[in-house]
Order: structure tokens, then sequence, then C-alpha cells
């Protein structure tokens, strides 16, 4: 415990300085044991059932191509049953893309004909799962295939954390901010890290990405319009995803409408209380009014979705409920019809930086398991068909 000591007895600089060494020392300590002894995540294995499911095949397919010859046997076989690794599962479905007759139906990568997916999340309220909503999107994207880029708005660097990229750790390599600041700013594409977890990458945040704030505000080149830095660093990775998922700070600032006005969707996350309806309403009279400065400025702001997605879900809880209920008739679609359940499993998998897909389901009641993983492949399967009608997929 940190003692609390008199203020009189002591400069606040120095109190202030005291806690958050100590602090920092126990955050370390904490992390430290979600991580490997070199400081980097590894992900889990997945037993056969779980990964036939996430190539959409049956076991008995599975048993088929491994007897064939056609799969590879995974390093990893106890007691005579199969267990991949995620890259394992990733090469599989470039080997099985290629017998398919089905184009798309192991990689479902985006054609040159179809646009880069740039999905933000953002809301003004802290608490809202922006960054837990965020990392399970990135998770449930890249177990089925697809290249995603996780780009991290937050100084705070939730995402990054959840990532592999620990900055309470040790973390000096390039930022966010180092893309889009407006004296001589690197590539997006050495800014860019592949995680541990296949098919995703990370443009990682730390605080230095607050500075973007100040600096916008005095910036006065009309040729460097703030609204413009993020949407041009994209585009110089564009070719190398299918997804971006950008993860907003809890504030309606330079960093959220530069986000806003490089996104193609929008998604806002909200927990059903008052509180957080009436905090969401207020940020979006302010994004509104926003938004509407920037389009005059010369930004095209064009939103293929824009919904709302209710998070923290209990659906024991009537007034939450009666909440829900009111916002679904308010705005009808424009509600999400999933719902990220309020859930034991995910605050657990949180605490170790972790999203329900990097659980082993043995370590946790199954049923409790069960509906958080059912919630968020939900959210995930739901976000997947709108990306597939922007692209013009049946």
């Amino acid at each position: 415990m940190i003692p609390v000591t008199p203020l009189a007895n002591e400069r606040p600089s120095a109190l202030a300085t005291e806690i958050s060494e100590r602090l920092n020392a126990a955050i370390r300590e904490h992390l430290l044991s979600a991580f490997a002894p070199d400081n980097s995540k590894t992900l889990r294995s997945f037993s056969a059932p779980e990964t036939a499911e996430l190539l959409g095949v049956s076991g008995q397919f599975m048993r088929k191509v491994h007897a064939e010859g056609t799969l590879p046997e995974p390093e990893d076989i106890r007691g005579g049953r199969r267990y991949y690794r995620a890259q394992e599962i990733w090469d599989a479905r470039e080997i099985l893309e290629k017998t398919s007759r089905k184009k798309g139906r192991y990689m479902p990568r985006r054609s040159g004909e179809e646009k880069l997916q740039i999905w933000q999340l953002m809301n003004f309220k802290g608490g809202s799962s922006k960054s837990t909503t965020s990392v399970h999107l990135a998770h449930y994207f890249a177990l089925r295939g697809y290249r995603v880029l996780a780009l991290d708005l937050d100084p705070q660097g939730s995402l990054t954390s959840m990532c592999g990229i620990s900055p309470e750790i040790e973390f000096d390599g390039l930022t966010v901010y180092d893309a889009i600041r407006y004296d001589d700013p690197v590539s997006m594409a050495d800014v860019v890290v592949q995680t541990y977890f296949p098919g995703l990458s990370i443009a990682p945040s730390r605080l230095m990405l607050s500075e973007f704030e100040t600096e916008s505000a005095v910036h006065s080149n009309p040729d460097q319009p703030f609204f413009t830095r993020i949407r041009n660093a994209l585009a110089q990775v564009e070719d190398d995803f299918d997804i971006v998922l950008m993860d907003s700070p809890p504030q309606l600032g330079f960093l959220t409408i530069a986000g806003m006005a490089a996104a193609s969707s929008l998604i806002v996350p909200l927990t059903p209380s008052m509180l957080d309806v009436s905090s969401t309403a207020q940020f979006l009279e302010l994004a509104g009014a926003y938004m509407g400065v920037i389009e005059d400025a010369g930004a095209s702001l064009q939103y293929d979705f824009f919904k709302f997605l209710i998070t923290r879900d209990e659906p024991t809880d009537v007034p939450s409920q009666q909440l829900t209920s009111f916002m679904r008739a308010l705005f009808q679609d424009r509600v999400m019809s999933a719902t990220a359940l309020k859930s034991t499993a995910i605050s657990d998998a949180t605490m170790l930086k972790q999203s329900i897909y990097e659980v082993v389901r043995s370590e946790m009641t199954r049923a409790t398991y069960d509906r958080a993983k059912g919630s968020m492949d939900a959210v995930g399967l739901e976000v997947e068909t709108m990306i597939h009608q922007s692209w013009g997929r049946k």
C-alpha cells in the first residue's frame, strides 16, 4: 500500500513523484507476469476443433487433408491430439486457398477493387470499452485470415500494450506520432510493427503522441491541415492491409477528429447507463459541429457505416436493458444487433493484457468463457458482414 503523506509535510510535486515511481514499479511487476522472460507476449496453441472452426471446415476434413499430406502435421501433438500454433493456422490458410474452388474462402483478403476498411472506435467517455473492443475485433479478424492494422491514437497506449508492446516496461521505437508530426515525419511503414499475433500489426502509441494536440493547435499551414495527417499516413501502407482499426482517446481533440477524417466507418461503443448515454449525446453534438468545420475546410467525410455498439451488456439488469431498448427504438439499425457482454472472463483476460481469444477455455468456467467468446464472435461477425457489404461481396 502507498502511504498517504499529509501534503503539509511534503511538497506535492515530491509526493506525486514518489507515488508515480512506486505505481510504475508495481505495474511493471504485474505486466511481466503476462509476458515471456524476454518481455515479449506469446500466443497459445489452438486445439483441432478450434482450428477447424477458424478455418470453416469440419474435423473430418482436417483429418483428411493431414492424411493426404496436403497439410503438414503441427509440431505440437499431445496424446494423439493435434494443437496448432496461430502461424500454422495462417500457413494452412495459404495452402488450402491454393486448392480451393472458391477464391477467398480461406484467405478473405480484399481485391484491388475493394477499398481499405478503416474503422474508428470513438467516444467521449472513458470506460466505454473502446480499447477492449478494438483488440477483440483485431484478434477476431486476424484469426480469420485478414491482414489487420491496429492504429493506436490514444497517448495512454492501452491498445499498444494489448498488442504486446508495453510502454510501461520498455519501448523506445517509432510511434504514430512520428508518422503524423508536422516536422520531418517518417513513413508509416517504418512505424508499423508485426505483433506476436499472425496477421496483426500495430502502429503503436505512447505519451509523446499527445504532442500532436499541441502542435495542431498552433500549426497554421493550409497545405498541411491536421485532419489530413492520419489519412495520408495510412495511404503509405494501404496495400499491406485489409482492415485498419483505430482506437481513439476518450476526448474530442485533434487526434480523434483526424481519425474521423480518415475513417470509412465509425463505431461508438457505449455502456447502457444514463450517464454514458448523456455523455455520448454531448460527444456527438460536438463531433457533428467539428465535422461541419473540417468539411468547410475541405475534408471529405463519407462513412459506409455509423454504428452504436452496446458494451458491458448485462442481460439480467432491468434498467440497462430498458436503456438498450430505448436506444434501439430511437436509432433502430444504427445500433448493432450484437452486444459486448459484461463478463468476468473478459475482465480477467484484460487484466493480463489479453483478449478472450488468447485464453485457454479450460482455464476458467466453461459456460462463462463460452458466453464471453460467443458475444465477441457475434460483434466481430456483424462488423465482418458490414465490411463485406462495403466491398460488394454477397
